[in-house]
């Protein structure tokens, strides 16, 4: 039998409401834990206020949607089929010969469109203000500062040093083996109180084994002619570890600025392997919310609860929807170590859970 749009729409409605509401329902505790976390991390800060607070863990909820999104699809799906089944709404329409791959149907669309709606439209929105709230964190000091700021203007650097702050711009970088290669660079000494003291201007520098070595250098000071220098060495604290383990967090990156971005770090000679399998994490985001919802089905789509098992069923759930959790996070894990091939680090657990519940309700459904 055809599932005819009017039951298409119900089923559609009955999962769009459950999950609203669960998903509002997570973000409430999510953003009460994040402001009493917020509020103890500032609890040594006089100056800092509980509209302060509020607003750092506001900006940084819809980083968090994206997070907790596989598991309010799978809960929602899982109370909208339960409800059905429970009127024998589910029960009357299979004994007509709706199938349950049909009752999937507006489900398994809705989730899809929900999935690319949250990675095309509102991660550019999540990025800008988790980046906003990663500048609050510095300017509050609740963070190591980040002393690296890359963009398609040149590669800026800062550290602290015994006298005050040193502020590195390079126009072009590029990394060869163990050193990072600097052209068109200009080098400036800060006091405690951020005044200029004295700035360096050099054709070419490299940073290794730390230090500065610059050529064809000069060096000026306020009030007094500037000197040149064939060549000069200045000490740091800076080594390419650091300044790669400091490249900006990719969930502060829009969708659509990543490419971009990654092109940038590797005509650099960067990796931006973290950038680039984040990208491709985003991209398989949409399968795995409907991958999440097969696992749903496979617990919620019982033709008659009352036979008993549904304590069984809810403990059953939460325990594949924190696996799936588990094994998404370890294979992420791995693929940011370069133990797994990018692509399949990325695109593995998508397909994993998604053809686990396919399995599962073959299984069920057809022996």
């Amino acid at each position: 039998m055809r599932l005819s749009p009017i039951l298409a729409g119900y089923i559609g409605r009955h999962f769009l409401n459950a999950f609203l509401g669960v998903l509002a329902a997570i973000c409430g505790l999510i953003l009460l834990f994040d402001i009493i976390e917020l509020l103890r991390r500032t609890a040594s800060r006089a100056n800092v206020e509980l509209d302060t607070v509020a607003t750092m863990a506001l900006m940084k909820l819809p980083q968090m949607l994206h997070v907790v999104m596989p598991f309010a699809v799978m809960i929602g799906a899982m109370i909208a089929f339960w409800r059905l089944t429970r009127s024998a709404e589910l029960v009357v329409a299979r004994a007509a010969g709706v199938s349950v791959w049909q009752l999937l149907h507006p489900v398994a669309g809705i989730v899809l469109v929900v999935g690319i709606l949250d990675v095309a439209a509102f991660n550019p929105l999540a990025a800008a203000l988790y980046s906003r709230y990663e500048r609050m964190e510095d300017a509050l000091a609740l963070r190591h500062s980040n002393p690296l700021t890359v963009s398609a203007g040149g590669l800026w650097l800062r550290e602290a040093d015994d006298k005050g702050q040193v502020v590195v711009h390079a126009g072009r970088v590029r990394q060869q083996a163990a050193e990072l290669r600097l052209r068109e660079l200009s080098i400036f000494h800060l006091d405690f109180d951020d005044r200029f003291q004295y700035r360096l201007d050099a054709a070419e520098g490299r940073l290794a084994a730390g230090w500065f070595d610059l050529e064809d250098v000069w060096l000026m000071h306020p009030g007094r002619p500037s000197r040149h220098f064939d060549t000069y060495r200045m000490r740091t604290n800076l080594t390419l570890d650091k300044i790669q383990d400091n490249f900006a967090s990719p969930e502060a990156i829009s969708f659509w600025q990543l490419p971009a971005f990654i092109d940038f770090f590797e005509n650099a000679g960067f990796s931006a392997h973290r950038q680039r399998l984040y990208w491709h994490s985003l991209m398989a985001s949409p399968f795995l919310l409907v991958g999440m919802a097969l696992i749903a089905a496979v617990f919620s789509l019982k033709p008659n609860l009352r036979s008993g098992g549904l304590l069984g069923r809810v403990v059953g759930g939460a325990v594949a929807g924190f696996l799936c959790y588990f094994f998404s996070k370890v294979v992420y894990a791995m693929g940011l170590s370069a133990t797994l091939p990018l692509p399949l680090a990325a695109w593995s657990p998508a397909a994993v859970i998604g053809l686990a519940g396919l399995a599962t309700l073959f299984h069920l459904e057809d022996g």
